[in-house]
């Protein structure tokens, strides 16, 4: 695969994002989705619609999924490989941290914790029903 050169102009970015709503939002959007473009190449071994006796696979389209982030919350358009799949490196990071969560909820409702305290512990850490 040929080191692809990077054509990004930083300063129309820059001014792009800074019209947004959140500008520290959008501007790790646009680095999330180009940190997915750039493992999809490698997992592939071929960039987007090149030819190549390297290629490992192909992308067969897209599907949505939300991302939460300190900052606020994403929606991002994942790239769906047909052979192996492919989950974004923060994604799996999230699913961690999420499962960890799920646990502790789990272990609170054994040891029979209200509803209430649970529900506001929630509330305190960010979390939405």
């Amino acid at each position: 695969m040929a080191l692809k050169k990077n054509t990004t102009d930083l300063t129309e970015l820059l001014l792009q994002c800074v019209t947004q709503p959140d500008p520290m939002l959008s501007m790790l959007e646009w680095l999330c989705i180009e940190r997915m473009e750039a493992e999809e190449d490698q997992q592939l071994g071929a960039e987007k619609s090149e030819r190549s006796g390297s290629r490992n696979g192909y992308c067969s389209g897209y599907r949505p999924r939300r991302l939460d982030t300190r900052m606020g919350t994403m929606y991002l358009m994942v790239p769906k490989v047909r052979q192996d799949g492919y989950i974004p490196f923060f994604v799996t990071e999230r699913k961690r941290s999420e499962a960890a969560l799920i646990q502790v909820v789990q272990e609170a409702f054994v040891q029979g914790v209200s509803t209430r305290k649970m529900e506001k512990l929630a509330q305190s850490l960010g979390i939405q029903n």
